[in-house]
C-alpha cells in the first residue's frame, strides 16, 4: 500500500511541476495557448503525457526508496546516543520509540514538503546494528555516518 502511496503522489507532483512550465510558457507567449496547436497530436497528447508520467511514477518508488543496514556493535544504551546523534546532525527529530523500532522525520517543513510528507526514517535494531528504511539518498547518507561514528 506503502508503494502505491508514494507512486500516486510522486504523479501528483510530476503533473503539477509539467502544468506550471507549461502554463508559465503560454503566459510568456513562448508556446502557442491552443492545446490543440501545442502538441503534435492536440489533446491525445495529454493522455499520452499523462501515461508516460504514470510510468515513471510506478517506477520511482522502486527507486527511491530503500533499507540498508549499519553495522554498530554494542549495548543499546552507547548505540542509540549516537543514532540520535547522527539523525539529529542530519536535520532529523524522533518521531516514536517503541519495541526496537525507532522512526524519525525531518525537523525542516520545506524539506517535509518537497518529499510530500514521505520523508520518515524508520531505523529497526538488528543483531548486528541497525536497519534503516526511507528516502534512498538519505538512507546512504545517515549509514555512512553511522560507520564514521563507530564506537571502536
Amino acid at each position: 500500500m506503502r508503494y502505491f502511496i508514494r507512486a500516486a503522489k510522486y504523479f501528483v507532483q510530476l503533473l503539477v511541476i509539467l502544468t506550471l512550465i507549461i502554463a508559465a510558457l503560454m503566459v510568456a507567449k513562448i508556446v502557442e495557448t491552443d492545446i490543440s496547436k501545442l502538441f503534435v497530436n492536440g489533446y491525445d497528447s495529454l493522455w499520452q503525457i499523462a501515461l508516460l508520467m504514470a510510468a515513471f511514477a510506478a517506477m520511482y518508488p522502486r527507486l527511491g526508496y530503500a533499507r540498508r543496514e549499519a553495522v554498530l556493535p554494542g549495548a543499546d544504551d552507547e548505540v542509540y546516543p549516537v543514532l540520535d546523534r547522527v539523525m539529529t546532525a542530519h536535520g532529523y527529530v524522533r518521531e516514536s520509540r517503541s519495541d526496537g523500532r525507532l522512526c524519525y522525520r525531518k525537523s525542516s517543513f520545506g524539506a517535509r514538503l518537497s518529499r510530500l510528507w514521505e520523508d520518515r526514517i524508520t531505523v529497526d535494531r538488528i543483531a548486528t546494528g541497525f536497519g534503516l528504511e526511507g528516502y534512498n539518498r538519505d538512507v546512504v547518507r545517515l549509514v555512512n555516518a553511522l560507520r564514521d561514528n563507530r564506537l571502536d
